[in-house]
C-alpha cells in the first residue's frame, strides 16, 4: 500500500475518531468495554443539571458506561451515550473518570450567582475550529440538558455532545464547508446573538515512496478555509517506525496566505508504515461578529 493511500485511510479514521456519533444509528451499539473518552463540561453550575458524554475508540457515543466522580457519585450513560446529572452544591473542582480506566477529567463548579442569566450570553468561543473536531463554547444561560440546546452552524443544527448552563461541547456537521460561518445558540426560548467561527480543513500531503531508515521526509499540511496563520500540532503514533523532528508532540504555525501550509519532518528509524496525526490548536476569545472574516 502506498504511503499516500495509507495517509488517506488514516485521516479517514482520524476524522471519524473526532467524532462521528451521528453514524451510531447505522452501526451496532458500541460495547461499554470500548469506552475511552469522557466529555465533561469544563464548567458546571451548583445545583443545576448538566450532561456528560462517553465515546468509544471510534468516536461513537457509548451507552451503559459507568462514570465515577471524586465526591462518590456514580452514574451510567443512557441509550444515547450520555448522562444527565445534577452538579454538587458546593463550588470548587470535581473530577470524573470512566470506571476501570486510567485518567480523569476535571470540571469547575460555579456558584449559581456566577452563571445565572435570563438570556444566553457567549463569553468565549473558538476563533478557528476544525471541520472534524469537537469544540467548546463558554458563557451563561445554556441548558444543562444537551438536547435542549440548539446550536446551528451555517443554518444547520450541530450535535451538542455535552452541556451545562455555562459550557457546551459541540460537534460540527459532516458536510460543513470550510470558511467563516455563522453560529447561533438557542435554549428554552432564549437565543444568543449570531457570531462567526472560521472552520478549517487540514489536508496532509506526503511523498508516497517507501520510507527508509535514516531518510528525512517532509510532511506538508494544507489549511483550507482561512488565510490566517494557525497553530498545528503533530503527534507521532508509531515511534518505532519514525521520529518526528523537534519532539513528540510538536507544534508549529502555518505560513498564512493564499497557500496556507504547515511543515513537519520525520526521520525513518526502520522500514514500515508510519502514523502521524495532525490537529488544530484552537484558542478561545470573545465571540466574533458575523461580518468579521479571518
Amino acid at each position: 500500500m502506498s504511503l499516500r493511500r495509507w495517509f488517506l485511510l488514516f485521516f479517514s479514521w482520524f476524522a471519524a475518531y473526532f467524532f462521528s456519533p451521528w453514524l451510531a444509528a447505522q452501526q451496532p451499539v458500541p460495547a461499554a468495554s470500548g469506552a475511552r473518552i469522557l466529555l465533561l463540561p469544563r464548567r458546571i453550575v451548583s445545583g443545576e443539571r448538566a450532561t456528560l458524554a462517553v465515546l468509544d475508540v471510534n468516536g461513537r457515543l457509548t451507552p451503559g458506561v459507568a462514570v465515577n466522580f471524586s465526591n462518590g457519585d456514580r452514574l451510567t450513560t443512557d441509550a444515547t451515550g450520555r448522562a444527565l446529572f445534577v452538579a454538587p452544591l458546593n463550588p470548587g473542582v470535581i473530577f470524573a473518570s470512566i470506571a476501570g480506566r486510567m485518567g480523569r477529567v476535571a470540571t469547575a463548579i460555579l456558584s449559581l450567582g456566577e452563571a445565572a442569566l435570563a438570556s444566553i450570553e457567549v463569553s468565549s468561543a473558538p476563533r478557528v475550529a476544525s471541520l472534524t473536531d469537537r469544540f467548546e463554547i463558554f458563557g451563561k444561560g445554556f441548558c444543562g440538558d444537551a438536547d435542549s440546546n440548539q446550536v446551528t452552524i451555517a443554518g444547520q443544527r450541530a450535535i451538542v455532545l455535552a452541556s451545562s448552563p455555562a459550557s457546551l461541547i459541540v460537534l460540527p456537521l459532516q458536510d460543513l464547508q470550510p470558511g467563516a460561518t455563522e453560529v447561533e445558540i438557542s435554549c428554552a426560548k432564549r437565543q444568543s446573538p449570531p457570531f462567526s467561527v472560521t472552520f478549517v480543513g487540514l489536508d496532509l500531503e506526503a511523498d508516497s515512496s517507501p520510507l527508509k531508515p535514516g531518510e528525512h521526509r517532509a510532511l506538508t499540511v494544507r489549511v483550507r478555509g482561512t488565510t490566517a496563520k494557525i497553530t498545528l500540532e503533530a503527534r507521532n503514533l508509531a515511534t518505532e517506525i519514525a521520529e518526528l523532528t523537534g519532539g513528540n508532540p510538536l507544534r508549529t504555525s502555518s505560513s498564512g496566505g493564499a497557500e496556507n501550509l504547515g511543515k513537519f519532518e520525520i526521520v525513518g528509524r526502520k522500514n514500515g508504515s508510519f502514523l502521524i496525526s495532525i490537529r488544530l490548536v484552537s484558542s478561545l476569545g470573545r465571540p466574533q461578529p458575523v461580518n468579521l472574516r479571518q
